[in-house]
């Protein structure tokens, strides 16, 4: 699980340029790290990427927050906690 945290950070940090301590559980994409649309859209592929998942729309709009993404990625990917 440690090592998927890390992977969605360094996403995060790619695709929206901001430093590792601005990451925290509870950050909003858009308020708290000053994601717009197109950075969401990027992140959103990034992660799809890195992880070898799809991501509908529908989920992709309910993913606003970090701890959000991670829980997504981990339910996608069958890892419980």
């Amino acid at each position: 699980m440690e090592e998927i945290q890390k992977r969605l950070k360094d996403i995060v940090i790619d695709r929206l340029d901001v430093e590792e301590e601005q990451i925290k559980a509870d950050a909003s994409f858009v308020e708290d790290l000053g994601a717009d649309s197109l950075d969401i859209v990027e992140l959103i592929m990034g992660i799809e990427e890195e992880f070898d998942i799809e991501i509908p729309d529908e989920d992709a709009e309910k993913l606003t927050n970090v701890e959000e993404a991670m829980n997504y990625v981990k339910n996608k990917l069958g890892i419980e906690e």
